[in-house]
């Protein structure tokens, strides 16, 4: 685990150039590899090529040094993340006659690429993002894994290409900071987050998971290639089968991903996807594993219970912290500032204080992220559905007429995200154009970010890249493809990302396996969702090593107060950010829409937690780090 940088220049640079660019570069991305770093570059008379990382060592210890090269130093790699089928790799190029002279997967990447060119990248199982020097064919190459676990940014212009794990390493680097970028700047209002390709900064980008960029070095043009393409066999296994199977590929995935050097533990929050993983952990463990949760001082928001119950039928040793308003506060312009970009996913901060914890402990977290995703576990898969019903039923001119009607009669004044709340955004959802899907998972303005912004920042459809994978989504597996291109890419996955690397802990997802994701395509959706049964088969494979009942269970998720917070500790930070003066020089929001939301959600007059906490963290990242 690690993280990396590197650029091109289409001519040469003194190598105290580079490697003064290098080490900028490096330098600000030193918690995502406290443990080593490295750096080489190539100057030719035409071009430079350079590279560097930093290491968080977990797997070969001693011989695990980055870059690589192979043994005519004509190919180097460095590269960030856990290639969890190396071993079986390494074991097969071995048996075919190939030498290796360290123990790191990294290597066999290399030599992969080495023999089979870029088609070798469809064989690796795991976390990556990488980057490999072909001086023979004069290329570059930066890759990234199937779901886009790890992060790469680039951004080229007539002479020059940069790439980096975070923003901030190429941002640090330019002569002039770019401009904000529109769609950027609308996705993030939409969806309370940029997934790739975009990023909040004009010309800089994301590149999209399972995806390689080709530089080539000769005439500096690009191409992005597509890594494995996805599997559409559907499958005629029945249900029991089914079932067994994958129990079978869960146990399989997990076992992969507890590979480690150092010692290894789980997060556990109490609901199905991080206990299965943390039993599933503690039956391949020939010790007693550690497991770690987080809960709230406000009874609504914890949890606790929960994942005491299953450390407790697993005999883990558990660590159990408590968090407060105050531990929030100490760490959120910290936290906030780090992902570079507006990000306004309010569970980062409990993932980041979590991950703190837990980094006194172990150096590896496995996790249940990927879960809801892979085998259909979020309420939206049901209101994707019950719209598909309801646009049947229900006329559309009566829907317009009672929407407004019934909206009010469901506004809340409090930050609960109770049944008031889900009835509401099911309703704001409905669609009978086929958007539908495209509402649900607009988490912040959904249907007034037209309003929000002036005119020369809105634009009319952020969507129209996604839409161009998926125009109406109407099934499970749509809405699901939906949320691997977008909001696990774009959210779950950078949120534990950076909050995790933040504190220099690798965390891993069983769930997020490419096996997986195929094996749950093949099935029949009512596999998946079972009338109001989520993830119904993921449950049934593993509800017997549970206590009756228990993974039925409601789950709130990491529910963070932030509403609340916002009308007290946040509160003057908050109010300065809606100052008339302030907005009017910025020249980016309705000032006539924004102070009202603002100010009836601090007067408790309504709970607009979602969209103030949006604008709030686009606020504190413009002015700290956009703006500075």
């Amino acid at each position: 685990m690690c993280g990396i940088n590197g650029f091109i220049k289409s001519s040469h640079l003194l190598s105290e150039d580079t490697l003064s660019i290098l080490n900028e570069m490096n330098q600000v991305i030193i918690h995502r590899g406290p443990d080593d770093s490295g750096f080489y570059y190539n100057n030719s008379d035409t071009f430079t090529v350079a590279m560097a990382m930093r290491r968080l060592s977990i797997i070969d210890l001693t011989t695990g040094h980055q870059p690589i090269s192979n043994e005519s130093d004509s190919i180097t790699i460095v590269f960030n993340g856990e290639i969890y089928n190396y071993r079986k790799l390494r074991a097969d190029l071995e048996t075919q006659g190939h030498t290796f002279k360290t123990k790191s997967d990294t290597e066999v990447v290399l030599k992969l690429y080495e023999i089979e060119g870029e088609k070798s990248f469809k064989k690796l199982d795991g976390m990556f993002a990488f980057s490999i020097h072909d001086s023979l064919k004069k290329k570059l190459i930066i890759a990234r894994d199937f779901f886009g676990e790890k992060p790469l940014y680039y951004t080229k212009t007539d002479n020059s290409f940069f790439y980096a794990s975070e923003l901030k390493s190429i941002i640090n680097v330019l002569q002039h900071k770019p401009k904000i970028s529109k769609i950027g700047l609308n996705l993030f209002f939409k969806l309370t987050y940029i997934p790739a390709p975009f990023s909040i900064y004009e010309n800089i980008y994301k590149l999209e998971a399972n995806h390689y960029i080709t530089y080539n070095l000769e005439d500096h043009s690009t191409i992005i290639t597509e890594i494995n393409s996805l599997k559409a066999e559907k499958s005629n296994l029945s249900f029991n089968t089914a079932k067994a199977k994958l129990n079978d590929l869960m146990m399989t995935s997990i076992e992969s991903r507890s590979i480690s050097d150092v010692p290894i533990g789980t997060f556990l929050s109490g609901g199905v996807d991080s206990s299965i993983v943390s039993l599933g952990l503690s039956q391949l463990s020939s010790t007693k594993i550690d497991t770690f949760s987080i809960g709230f001082d406000k009874a609504v928001f914890d949890e606790t219970d929960k994942s005491k119950l299953v450390a407790k039928l697993i005999n883990s040793n558990h660590h159990e912290f408590i968090i407060s308003e105050n531990d929030i506060k100490e760490h959120i312009n910290a936290i906030l500032l780090n992902f570079d970009e507006p990000f306004a996913d309010s569970s980062a901060l409990p993932t980041y204080l979590v991950s703190k914890k837990t980094s006194d402990f172990v150096k590896v977290a496995l996790t249940g992220d990927g879960g809801d995703e892979v085998f259909g576990g979020y309420n939206k898969y049901y209101m994707g559905n019950l719209n598909n019903r309801y646009i049947k039923t229900v006329p559309e001119f009566l829907h317009n007429s009672t929407k407004p009607i019934l909206l009010s009669l469901l506004s809340t004044k409090d930050d609960n995200r109770g049944k008031r709340f889900k009835l509401k955004k099911i309703l704001q959802a409905i669609d009978y154009s086929g958007d539908n899907y495209w509402n649900i998972i607009s988490l912040g303005f959904a249907n007034d970010s037209g309003q929000l912004l002036n005119l020369e920042h809105s634009i009319d459809n952020p969507f129209t890249h996604y839409k161009a994978h998926i125009s109406k989504p109407n099934s499970l597996h749509d809405y699901r493809e939906i949320d691997r291109l977008v909001s696990l890419e774009g959210d779950m996955l950078v949120k534990v990302d950076r909050t995790s690397m933040m504190n220099s802990l690798e965390c891993r997802a069983p769930f997020l396996n490419k096996t997986l994701w195929d094996f749950a395509n093949s099935l029949p959706e009512n596999y998946l969702l079972k009338g109001w049964s989520k993830k119904h088969i993921l449950k049934e494979a593993f509800k017997h090593k549970f206590p009756q009942g228990f993974l039925e269970k409601s789950k709130k998720g990491f529910i963070v107060p932030v509403g609340d917070w916002l009308r007290s500790s946040l509160k003057s930070e908050l109010k300065s950010y809606i100052d008339s003066k302030l907005l009017s020089k910025q020249n980016i929001f309705n000032s006539n829409y924004i102070r009202p939301l603002v100010l009836n959600h601090l007067s408790g007059k309504e709970d607009n937690s979602y969209k103030v906490w949006a604008f709030y963290t686009f606020q504190k990242w413009y002015f700290n780090i956009y703006n500075s």
